[in-house]
């Protein structure tokens, strides 16, 4: 199993990234959050994902303070998805908008190119040739290296890459949450990066009887691990990206990376987790 993944242009990150959504609060960024974010680096991370509705901008700020000027680092950012309240996010594809947030995206972490761009989220209101388009114009002019997509299905993804070449798909997924697995398989075949959000399985499964706990104890890791762990094993093009405003669990999942699945332990998690 690879522990990296390189893009079609080269760039080569570490499989096992790091969603940087919990770093920051509504309104402010507690304390020790960039100290997170640094020490990610530290331990090999070389892959983060923020995003403009992450606090209005305060996140891509706050990787700013914390990481610039990126070293040997790809800080992938979205755009697309409005979020006017704690509870409530709305699509907004709008090519002016898109724009505009790109924009901003820049300022926000000193740049003058945005690794990776991804739509957030597709506004049904407005074609999607016309939300990629628009990333395509700021991608001719420089401002952007590669474009991705988030919550899409293979019909939309295949649709997107008629307008651009898609570098990545984010969807949510993880051990007990497959439903984008043909997206998954169609980005392996295709070359495109697979980054899980939410990729580390919870709840009744993970506990001493579920078959997540029983791998977890065999191997003495933490049900956490064993949910990056099998991620990994699952495809070359996953992009794990598990998020954590705690150093301890930070160091928990990085250590993830190392954890070997047998074919046993995986084809156990893959048919009854």
């Amino acid at each position: 199993m690879t522990s990296t993944y390189t893009f079609e242009d080269g760039f080569t990150v570490r499989r096992l990234g790091f969603g940087a959504m919990r770093l920051t609060e509504w309104d402010h960024v507690p304390a020790g959050a960039a100290a997170v974010a640094r020490r990610a680096a530290e331990l090999g991370v070389t892959f983060f994902d923020t995003a403009d509705a992450y606090d209005l901008g305060l996140n891509e700020e706050l990787l700013a303070e914390a990481l610039h000027p990126y070293p040997e680092l790809l800080v992938a950012t979205k755009c697309g998805h409005v979020r006017p309240s704690r509870g409530e996010w709305v699509p907004l594809g709008r090519p002016a908008y898109l724009r505009q947030q790109a924009e901003l995206s820049l300022r926000r972490l000193r740049v003058d190119r945005l690794d990776l761009l991804q739509l957030h989220r597709l506004d049904p209101q407005v074609p999607l040739a016309e939300q990629v388009g628009a990333l395509v114009r700021l991608r001719e002019e420089g401002k952007v290296a590669r474009i991705g997509l988030s919550e899409v299905s293979v019909a939309q993804l295949e649709e997107a890459r008629a307008v651009a070449p898609i570098a990545s798909v984010q969807n949510r997924y993880n051990l007990t949450d497959r439903a984008s697995d043909d997206v998954l398989d169609y980005c392996e075949r295709e070359g495109i990066a697979f980054i899980p959000w939410l990729p580390i399985a919870n709840g009744g499964h993970a506990t001493a009887g579920g078959v997540l706990g029983k791998v977890a104890a065999g191997l003495g890791a933490t049900p956490a691990q064993v949910s990056l762990a099998w991620l990994l094993r699952r495809s070359p093009a996953v992009i794990p990206i598990p998020g954590t405003s705690s150093l301890a669990h930070l160091e928990e999942n990085c250590a993830a990376a190392e954890l070997v699945l047998s074919d046993d332990d995986f084809a156990q998690l893959s048919e009854g987790a």
